[in-house]
């Protein structure tokens, strides 16, 4: 069964260059690990007519992502982002995305047709960021479905991506994804961006704790060189999966490798710490070379 993807792809500048057409993207990153893993993967978002756009969706078509649902909006255009990479390989964006075609998906009128087909797929998966730009309507849309799914025992994973600067206020973010919590039954946050748009200090056990009370049943926090803590409903205290420390090179798309690799194995019916193994390994290998895809 296919896993249905909801989020923005754009295209990519790197501050190291790199020849060909580059794209990315929070979803879409873990889509292509997915795609490449071997998994159904269908990716719901909007592009624009033109000639790149459709470079584009042949690109992500020849990595196997089912594209029937990538939306053509006629005035828009995909958004672009450029990383910028330290001396430790830790990465900071600028972003030119207030255009971009994905923002108006959810008033496409084909977002009709692939909100029905993702209704009863294997997974849904979104995050913060796909929530973050698209407007009430499509957030409202969106989050219905993860609900009804969530009702129905189907899976919905859920990442808690926070970008301050595609949000008005932290207070809003916050109560976005605190809904997108209660809607989902797997939890990929990153303790980073948790701290940041709820305004705490947590540590990753409370962050744990405090998705597994809002109802979501599985949570894995991403936690870079601390490893992995994982919750479960099962009352007993979340654990601390360490990881294994490796170099550097671009920290780009590190936490959407994981959970490509945490998924792909979620889908296989692997049992949670295979899963939590497998994502790190993604992780790793990502970690290792410039670009958050290795195209």
């Amino acid at each position: 069964m296919t896993t249905f993807i909801f989020g923005e792809a754009m295209l990519e500048y790197h501050s190291h260059g790199g020849a060909g057409l580059r794209y990315g993207g929070d979803t879409l990153n873990t889509a292509i690990h997915l795609a490449r893993a071997g998994h159904e993967v269908a990716y719901v978002t909007a592009v624009g007519t033109d000639p790149i756009s459709d470079a584009l969706v042949d690109a992500w078509a020849a990595e196997g992502i089912d594209t029937r649902h990538v939306l053509r909006h006629p005035g828009r255009n995909p958004g672009i982002y450029a990383i910028h990479l330290d001396d430790g390989g830790e990465r900071s964006f600028l972003y030119w995305r207030d255009r971009s075609a994905a923002r108006e998906m959810f008033a496409h009128p084909g977002m009709t047709e692939a909100l029905g087909a993702a209704a009863s797929a294997k997974l849904l998966y979104f995050s913060l960021i796909s929530l973050a730009i698209i407007d009430d309507a499509g957030r409202e849309a969106l989050l219905a479905l993860a609900s009804t799914r969530k009702e129905a025992g189907l899976a919905v994973a859920y990442d808690s991506n926070y970008r301050p600067n595609l949000w008005a206020n932290r207070r809003d973010a916050a109560e976005i994804s605190g809904k997108a919590m209660q809607c989902c039954t797997i939890g990929l946050p990153t303790n980073t961006d948790e701290r940041d748009l709820w305004a705490s200090e947590e540590g990753e056990c409370a962050i744990a704790e405090r998705w597994n009370g809002a109802g979501c049943a599985l949570v894995a926090v991403k936690a870079a060189e601390k490893g992995c803590v994982l919750g479960d409903p099962t009352g007993d205290a979340p654990r601390v999966i360490p990881a294994v420390r490796t170099e550097v090179v671009d920290s780009s798309g590190a936490g959407d490798a994981f959970n490509g690799g945490f998924l792909d194995a979620w889908l296989r019916d692997r049992a949670i710490d295979d899963c939590v193994e497998a994502g790190q390994s993604r992780a790793r290998a990502t970690l290792a070379h410039r670009g958050a895809i290795l195209l």
